[in-house]
């Protein structure tokens, strides 16, 4: 199995997010915190009470961990279409894979990538969720104070489970839509991309943007569900389960509260996609 995808991924993956972690926390703040008006309101309340490492917080831990997991993405969902479009005796495909054979590597990327990303993905959310500001004289302190030990306390208040709190919605999130994002960027490389070229950087940067932007519309109502669900039992069970969370959620706030978080989501997607692409592809051809 060509390894260069794996490297590239992480490499790509760690890019992508620490340009997109500020806002996934005023996402996952909106998502799971009804105290704020908007996302402007989110924004002007993290940096009034936290400063602007409240945008960061939660951001340490991913930088190894979900880094590892984008190459999990990229190396299965390269290897996986490998695999469906060559013979054994092929290393690279002779014409471009179709699209439904991108889609199914993307939905099997989708789903590896989900099971590894359940934990990091949770201790992740618990810790963006910590509003206290950093730690000052008479000031309540965080109930997390990093990520181990935000897990050992998982571990010991809700057992090894609970690390995958959350983890059946995720995967339900990421499977189609990860087929759906891949086949975004194929069909849109290939639209503006003349025949047995490889596409250029704007073609690239676009496609990847417009790739994420695709499947975050897509993945934002079950991101509302996930987000909460990993919330869940801090303070007691809430929710006995997806459907339970749906039927609440909607009971209280409404069919809008699936598309919480969606402009933000938006906003985030294009340029962390757009690099997590262009660097990807052009570490394979720097290697290739």
């Amino acid at each position: 199995m060509p390894a260069e995808e794996f490297v590239a991924g992480w490499v790509s993956g760690a890019l992508g997010l620490v340009l997109g972690h500020p806002f996934d926390t005023i996402k996952v703040r909106l998502q799971s915190q009804n105290k704020y008006r908007g996302i402007l309101d989110c924004a002007i309340q993290i940096y009034r009470h936290e400063s602007v490492l409240g945008f960061f917080k939660g951001m340490s831990f991913p930088i190894a961990s979900i880094a590892l997991v984008n190459s999990v993405l990229f190396g299965v969902y390269s290897n996986v279409l490998l695999a469906l479009t060559t013979t054994p005796h092929q290393e690279r495909w002779t014409h471009p894979p179709v699209y439904m054979d991108v889609f199914i590597a993307g939905c099997l990327g989708g789903f590896v990538q989900a099971y590894c990303l359940a934990p990091f993905d949770l201790i992740k959310v618990r810790l963006q969720n910590q509003t206290e500001p950093r730690a000052q004289l008479g000031s309540p302190r965080p109930r997390y104070r990093g990520p181990l030990h935000c897990m050992t306390s998982i571990l010991q208040n809700e057992g090894p489970q609970g690390l995958f709190r959350g983890s059946g919605t995720l995967m339900l999130r990421d499977t189609p839509t990860l087929g759906i994002y891949f086949v975004s960027y194929e069909w849109l490389c290939r639209y503006y991309t003349p025949k047995d070229q490889n596409p250029n950087s704007a073609t690239v940067l676009v496609a990847g943007g417009c790739a994420g932007i695709a499947s975050w519309v897509t993945a934002t109502p079950l991101d509302v569900i996930k987000c909460r669900m990993q919330m869940d039992g801090l303070k007691g069970r809430v929710y006995h389960g997806l459907l339970d969370c749906m039927v609440s959620s909607v009971q209280q706030e409404g069919p809008q509260v699936f598309f919480r978080g969606l402009i933000i989501n938006s906003a985030r997607a294009f340029p962390v996609n757009a690099v997590t692409f262009l660097s990807y592809e052009y570490l394979l051809r720097w290697w290739g």
